[in-house]
């Protein structure tokens, strides 16, 4: 059990794999939580290809904990999976520690999604209707804290007031986040430009590492945008889906990517949506437009390997 220290804070953060590449002052690519896609079969080809951490899809912690059929479907993982961060989302700080308890022997930290904007996960709650609640995740981190082994953090979404977030973020830091991922855009944004300003200004408020989200689609942005804001990392979302080799500094063809993605899926037995949909994404930029009509129409693992062996692929 972690106790608190007499001033309140929580004591030292429990050291893993990402806080230690933080310390060393490695600058991190992370691969984004990804809902139905940064799951164990992608993780695996981004690793391969510049990512230094990768995050499971954000689970529900409430169905999480209360079901072993829940946990098998929704957290697969393996020994060469590493360094892995668990995203949850949660509602109250009794589902969120519990989850984190869960996972902790086979991770190296645990999030809490403070950020999803959809109206599904706000209307439960969860993402980033607790950006309204600061008390709340603060108190669910602390309590993630006594109960998992490896550090905790948060991932959220600016407010039009910066001041807000900057207390928000100091409040998380002083019950012990260990890092902070910023998305640079408000729960209402979508695709408006990213406030790395924003962004600089968290950063500059606290002292545990930072990590900036939002519109990070090469290497060249992701040096960009830790000049701008001084960030000790970047996440990429879409970027990483367009192209999983982005990280890559010997900079891949896509045809070898996707040589890889074929690989390493049906190896682990990805199921065909989800092996679809990536290849989709990968060739979006490739493919003309009558050959993307046909190529989303298909529907069997064995069309797709035909298909991307007619076109040269395989």
């Amino acid at each position: 059990i972690i106790e608190m220290a007499e001033d309140g804070r929580a004591p030292a953060a429990c050291n893993s794999r990402v806080t230690d590449m933080f310390a060393a002052g490695e600058f991190l690519h992370i691969c984004a939580p990804m809902v139905r896609y940064s799951k164990l079969a992608f993780r695996t080809l981004v690793r391969r290809h510049g990512v230094h951490v990768a995050y499971t899809p954000m689970i529900i912690s409430d169905c999480f904990v209360r079901s072993q059929l829940a946990r098998d479907v929704e957290f697969t993982t393996s020994a060469l999976d590493r360094p892995l961060v668990v995203q949850f989302a949660a509602n109250n700080a009794a589902d969120f520690a519990l989850a984190a308890e869960y996972v902790s022997p086979f991770a190296d930290g645990i999030d809490l999604n403070c950020g999803c904007p959809q109206r599904w996960a706000m209307s439960e709650g969860y993402g980033s209707q607790l950006l309204k609640n600061p008390e709340l995740i603060a108190d669910m981190v602390a309590s993630a804290r006594r109960r998992a082994s490896v550090p905790v953090a948060i991932k959220i979404r600016i407010n039009n007031d910066i001041r807000i977030t900057t207390e928000l973020a100091m409040r998380a830091e002083h019950v012990g986040a260990a890092w902070i991922t910023v998305h640079g855009r408000t729960p209402q944004q979508r695709c408006q430009p990213v406030n790395y300003e924003a962004i600089r200004t968290v950063k500059d408020a606290v002292s545990v590492p930072v990590v900036a989200n939002g519109d990070i689609n090469s290497l060249a942005d992701a040096a960009r945008v830790r000049e701008q804001t001084g960030v000790n990392g970047v996440m990429s979302a879409r970027g990483l889906l367009s192209n999983p080799a982005m990280f890559d500094p010997t900079e891949p063809d896509v045809a070898s990517t996707v040589r890889e993605w074929v690989d390493i899926a049906l190896g682990l037995g990805t199921p065909f949506p989800c092996f679809h949909h990536h290849l989709i994404y990968m060739l979006e930029g490739t493919l003309s437009r009558s050959d993307r009509r046909e190529f989303n129409s298909l529907s069997s693992p064995a069309a797709v390997v035909d298909f991307l062996a007619s076109q040269g692929v395989l």
